[in-house]
């Protein structure tokens, strides 16, 4: 006797068992190396220049951060928000792009700037504790002469 097409899918069989698994976790491996790029967005300004950022504003939006993209426009960024001031560290773990950051405290100051090297698992840190932290192209801020001190505006900043 032979299996019917329908036996081909029998989940009580375990090489189909094992077929479904290999097929679930290559699924799910692909689906969460996904840039995300549909966040909030925010126009942040540094004196006279501007920043399209997106906010990333829960855990699982900082965690993925910039993670798997592969390009980012010139005045493009990511702004992560914390709930309470402390002295973050970042890494660049599946970051595929050259990165500054920028921390910054509740009023809206940078307290220091990093560049840092994609896939690099090297922890750059605030100096101080912050609520926010930028990421942009590196070398974007000094391209703009910003440093620590710089003032950033926004609407974000209002409801802080």
């Amino acid at each position: 006797m032979t299996d019917s097409p329908c036996r081909l899918f029998d989940w009580t069989r375990p090489r189909t068992l094992w077929f479904g698994a290999v097929t679930w976790c290559l699924f799910t491996a692909a689906w969460a190396q996904l840039p995300q790029t549909q966040l909030p967005r925010e126009e942040l300004r540094i004196g006279m220049f501007k920043v399209d950022a997106q906010i990333a504003s829960t855990p699982k939006q900082r965690e993925i951060g910039l993670m798997h993209r592969d390009s980012m426009a010139p005045n493009e960024g990511m702004l992560f928000v914390f709930e309470q001031a402390q002295p973050y560290c970042f890494w660049m773990k599946n970051t595929r792009l050259p990165l500054s950051i920028a921390f910054i405290n509740a009023q809206g100051r940078v307290t220091n700037i990093a560049d840092m090297a994609p896939m690099s698992e090297t922890s750059h840190c605030a100096t101080e504790p912050v609520r926010f932290a930028l990421e942009v192209n590196k070398g974007w801020f000094s391209q703009h002469r910003v440093s620590a001190g710089s003032m950033i505006r926004g609407s974000f900043w209002s409801g802080w």
